[in-house]
């Protein structure tokens, strides 16, 4: 998950980007699902995926990293190596939450992201835990490289929680998702943890099935 670092647009490269939608309007809707592309990849792409949800009352938002890429560095790579483009990540995440927010809570808004973009879904949820409908990272964990300190604030109490990757992830190593896993518990969340022999980088069926329950269960609260 390294690559090229993308040109310097000041200190909030992904301030100016979009955020894509899909499914029911916000106001009509009974949960939404922020989607994360992966790195080089589209938002687009990833409101296709919301068709294998078969929901028509969610809404679904997908942000647009500037040039397809969150942060350059691998997610292993020490936290300054990826500023300002983290956090400038994060905060284009908290925006489109809060632009969900306004038509209903956070208890009913899943976080989701494949890839660079399940990294960045988990650490924004544990940088700000609070009761969500749901965190799914597809082939990722926390951010950051190994000895980290994972002190967040707050709790996760009451969130469904999903991280599924194969045993031998080129871009993810299993350790970091079993590590992601325990932050997460502690954090009071509802965790299911998923590692498939052989997938590769990838999202497969059994992996939509445990995230379609969790979108049910947002949506039907």
């Amino acid at each position: 998950m390294s690559g090229t670092p993308t040109p310097n647009s000041g200190d909030d490269p992904h301030g100016d980007q979009p955020v894509e939608r899909a499914g029911a309007n916000l106001e009509d809707a009974n949960a939404a699902m922020i989607l994360v592309h992966g790195r080089g990849a589209r938002a687009s792409g990833m409101l296709e995926m919301a068709a294998q949800f078969d929901r028509d009352d969610v809404a679904y938002l997908a942000p647009q990293a500037v040039r397809g890429t969150w942060y350059p560095q691998s997610f292993l790579a020490p936290i300054e190596a990826n500023e300002p483009y983290l956090t400038s990540a994060l905060d284009l995440l908290e925006s489109t939450l809060e632009t969900a927010n306004e038509s209903f809570p956070a208890e009913r808004t899943i976080l989701a992201g494949f890839s660079q973009g399940g990294c960045l879904a988990s650490e924004f949820a544990a940088r700000n835990a609070r009761d969500y409908g749901g965190v799914v990272a597809f082939s990722g964990g926390l951010i950051g490289p190994e000895g980290t300190p994972r002190e967040y604030d707050g709790s996760l109490e009451g969130t469904p929680a999903f991280f599924g990757c194969s045993d031998q992830d080129p871009h993810i190593p299993l350790e970091r998702v079993h590590e992601s896993v325990e932050v997460y518990e502690g954090l009071g969340a509802d965790v299911t943890e998923r590692i498939y022999e052989g997938m590769g980088h990838t999202i497969i069926e059994d992996e939509l099935e445990v995230v379609r329950d969790i979108v049910d269960d947002a949506a039907d609260q």
